[in-house]
């Protein structure tokens, strides 16, 4: 700690820094800019004296603060994670950052983080933090853990099962999920926000070709599109290959164990007995290449915990059933990958083409409007709105072959399940069992009154919380919740 607080506290501080020594450099003062280094460092240094942490059999406590102090306490029955960072100046001192996850969304601040912890310190301590869910009496007395049980692969309850690894091959489908973009979009906004575009179009250059030629300009806008396309790329590779290098999914019938990380490498430990399904998440890009995202429904942690990035489909449907088959107690596994949507028939048909196309007949009729009123109409307005027409025919088409849903009932002592999928540009494949359902809404809206459909709502503590099946008729709404929680239907109001 006394040298990874002073490291990163410096490198939060850039900003700082610079602006001090750029005012020590006018004063002709250098002193101003190490005073402020010192005193940074200063601060960091006292982390180390007022920090302490105890494991009790019932409580985690952790201390820290010089002049505020603050004093965090977790039950241990209430971990539901445990996380494992270590970035490369920790990897290199041998150490390792330990995160306490409650389930609860807390403040940055409120987090519950052991931060340069001994790494040989880490498997012993979350072993001890996660014994509740193993069903044993482990505490942080617990016999030290072997180097053959703390090895990558193995738990103290045995051998883990790998149900994924990572491939090098996957990063050609980094750029498909579009997160370049958003890398590099906040890059291109500032640049044009702090006049960027005006310089370049008001050069000489730039209006003299204008002046010359407006198809140079033409190519010149196609190979900035193509040059930012490559940038785009390129980013989401690099992004990919430093969160998911090395991923390994490990599982050992009690605990899943993600690993992951180039530079920063990555630990997280969740507790199976809170699995409630699983989410395969399908972009359009993505799903055009064959290939999907995975993300499990766990109670206790993030609404959208990733298991496997941008992966082959049979990757995905491999791990994902393992992780609703073996260890979820057998269910049919197969069938939640493979079984075959029913669809929500002509009315949810009728509905994608007239919300696809809607809002363009409506446009149209405006501009008519304007025309007729002796209005002008570019003309590319009206191009715009012709070529706008097969894309909105393409987007209600896939939007409804998307549209589905199954229920697998119960047998053999296994619960039954939900499984629903919607969407065209972020497709999602729900699959969620009975018992993480909590309640149901049965929602219409006007225009869905008249259509004879409604969208049925499973609520759940876990993942994302609120499941949907979208323009479902309305007499299979009830026959929907009968079937995944039978006898818990109240009766409907009118019926």
């Amino acid at each position: 700690m006394l040298l990874v607080h002073p490291v990163t506290e410096l490198i939060r501080f850039i900003p700082v820094l610079i602006a001090t020594l750029v005012a020590g450099a006018r004063a002709d003062n250098p002193l101003w800019s190490l005073t402020v280094v010192a005193v940074i460092v200063a601060i960091a240094l006292t982390r180390w004296f007022t920090t302490t942490y105890r494991i009790t059999g019932d409580q985690v406590e952790l201390r820290t603060g010089l002049i505020q102090r603050k004093r965090l306490s977790v039950p241990r029955n209430r971990v539901r994670s445990v996380d494992v960072e270590a970035d490369l100046l920790h990897r290199a001192l041998g150490l390792a950052v330990l995160s306490i996850g409650t389930g609860q969304h807390v403040d940055k601040r409120e987090q519950f983080k052991l931060d340069s912890l001994d790494a040989k310190l880490v498997p012993q301590l979350r072993t001890a933090l996660l014994a509740h869910t193993r069903g044993g009496a482990e505490t942080a007395d617990a016999p030290a853990i072997t180097p053959e049980t703390a090895a990558p692969g193995t738990t103290p309850d045995g051998p883990a099962v790998e149900i994924a690894r990572w491939q090098p091959d996957w990063v050609r489908y980094a750029p498909l999920s579009l997160t370049g973009f958003a890398i590099v979009a906040p890059v291109v906004g500032l640049a044009f926000q702090y006049g960027f575009a005006q310089i370049f179009l008001k050069s000489g250059t730039v209006q003299d070709v204008g002046h010359r030629s407006a198809g140079v300009i033409a190519g010149v806008i196609a190979l900035l599109v193509v040059l930012l396309v490559v940038v785009v790329s390129v980013a989401a590779c690099a992004r990919y290959l430093m969160t998911w290098f090395g991923l390994q999914v490990l599982d050992d019938g009690k605990t899943l164990t993600i690993r992951h990380g180039l530079f920063t490498t990555r630990q997280t430990t969740l507790d199976l007995a809170r699995l409630r399904g699983a989410t395969v998440n399908e972009p359009l890009l993505l799903r055009l290449a064959r290939a999907a995202e995975l993300e499990a429904i766990m109670t206790g942690t993030s609404p959208r915990q990733k298991i496997l990035p941008q992966a082959p489909r049979t990757a995905v449907h491999a791990t994902l059933a393992h992780l609703l088959g073996t260890a979820r107690a057998q269910p049919p596994a197969p069938a939640l990958v493979t079984v075959p949507l029913r669809p929500h028939g002509p009315a949810a048909h009728r509905r994608r083409y007239t919300r696809a196309l809607g809002p363009l007949a409506a446009a149209a009729v405006v501009m008519l409007v304007i025309s007729l009123a002796g209005g002008h109409i570019p003309t590319w307005l009206w191009v715009v709105l012709v070529v706008a027409v097969p894309f909105a025919v393409a987007l209600a088409w896939d939007r409804y072959r998307g549209l589905g849903h199954a229920v697998l009932p119960a047998a053999d002592g296994n619960p039954a399940w939900l499984i629903t999928r919607s969407g065209c540009l972020d497709r999602d494949r729900d699959c969620l069992e009975a018992p993480g359902v909590i309640g149901w809404t049965v929602r219409q809206t006007f225009f869905q009154r008249r259509a004879g459909v409604a969208t049925v709502v499973a609520a759940s503590a876990a993942g994302k919380k609120r499941y949907h099946v979208i323009d479902l008729p309305l007499a299979q709404a009830w026959e929907l919740i009968e079937a995944v929680t039978p006898r818990q239907l109240g009766v409907p109001a009118g019926r």
